[in-house]
């Protein structure tokens, strides 16, 4: 076999442990790394990754769970032959490093690298670090972290804030493709609401609600889940639904003065990224863990959105949100440009290079 660096991405479980992997995909390749994926069995970054055409093996993995249930039990077994099944695997492909994304398919695998002397990087999205990676930190070289905020719950001199990698596609939009779409004029300013690929029913009906007003300045193309197009609203001008946008998604970014979203790590990584303006509405604590909440609260901070409650805001505050936002867009954008946090791929791969040369 030639005299390749090999590195091994590993992370799971849903799509967000997933996508940040796919993201480095290309710059990987670039900089002539030979990439090999371990994962799950089943789990859906096996799809995900074998549709990139990278070897993938899928070793036996163990929910971690916070909560007593009697499958606990039998996952520590599972966890234990994922272990030792990694350290195997990791010992005959003989890489150079392992990257992981988290989620609880990544524990064996970055065990099974410590075991074998493998240095590891991961990277951690939310602001909180999740139970799979406060376990798999101590073994690990560095830690990535999307927000500042979260160097203070890792050890000491392993964290960097690097912000998340972002897909290369995204930065290559067109914008007309996307008006085309919608039947807009290029003339009046668009904004791009959208409550993550599900929808979100609150966002859309304070929306819906704020509508005729909103319709004076801008042009509203409206994410808004599946079954959630409202028929009443189809002829409006100047207003188009989508149940969701899959490739053409890059076309909406390029289209968008500013964007209304909920407050998920990836979504609004990838909406710095892109320098957006843009109106943050997190879901609230009630129908989660409040993460949303933390990383809206970390964005406000940074200068590069502003928040609104969903369990309170009127459509009246909606709509001075957005011309305030849109009336100040050079403040956010300039914001956006000087972090580190958008540049996630850059400095990852410089991370990657650093330990493995």
């Amino acid at each position: 076999r030639c005299i390749c660096i090999i590195i091994v991405l590993t992370g799971g479980g849903t799509a967000g442990h997933v996508t940040p992997n796919l993201a480095l995909l290309p710059y990987l390749k670039q900089e002539g790394y030979e990439v090999i994926y371990i994962g799950s069995q089943n789990g859906i970054e096996r799809t995900l990754i074998e549709a990139e055409g990278i070897p993938y093996y899928g070793i036996s993995t163990g929910k971690l769970r916070r909560y007593l249930s009697k499958e606990n039990l039998k996952d520590v077994f599972k966890v234990l032959k994922g272990i030792s099944e990694a350290k195997r695997l990791l010992k005959k492909l003989k890489p150079d490093l392992v990257f992981s994304k988290g989620g609880f398919v990544a524990v064996p695998v970055v065990l099974g690298a410590k075991k074998n002397h493998i240095p590891v990087i991961i990277h951690e999205s939310d602001i909180t670090p999740g139970l799979a990676n406060k376990i798999a930190m101590p073994s690990a070289r560095v830690i990535c972290a999307t927000f500042p905020e979260t160097l203070q719950y890792v050890p000491k001199g392993k964290g960097v804030h690097t912000g998340t990698p972002i897909r290369k596609e995204l930065f290559e939009g067109n914008k007309i493709t996307a008006l085309d779409m919608c039947g807009f004029s290029a003339n009046k300013p668009v904004i791009m609401v959208t409550g993550g690929s599900l929808g979100a029913e609150n966002v859309n009906k304070l929306v819906r609600k704020a509508l005729p007003e909103l319709l004076k300045n801008f042009q509203v193309a409206h994410l808004c889940g599946k079954g959630k197009v409202d028929e009443s609203l189809k002829d409006i001008e100047g207003y188009a639904q989508f149940e969701y946008i899959s490739d053409e998604m890059k076309d909406f970014f390029a289209m968008a003065d500013l964007i209304i979203s909920r407050a998920g790590a990836n979504s609004i990584c990838e909406i710095a990224a892109l320098n957006k303006p843009n109106i943050l509405i997190p879901l609230s604590a009630r129908a989660s863990r409040g993460d949303q909440i933390l990383n809206a609260k970390s964005y406000k901070k940074q200068g590069f959105s502003e928040v609104i409650d969903e369990d309170t805001a009127t459509a009246e505050d909606l709509v001075n949100t957005v011309n305030s936002v849109y009336e100040n867009r050079s403040k956010y954008i300039d914001a956006m440009k000087k972090s580190a946090g958008t540049g996630g791929v850059d400095m990852i791969v410089d991370l990657i290079n650093s330990l493995v040369k």
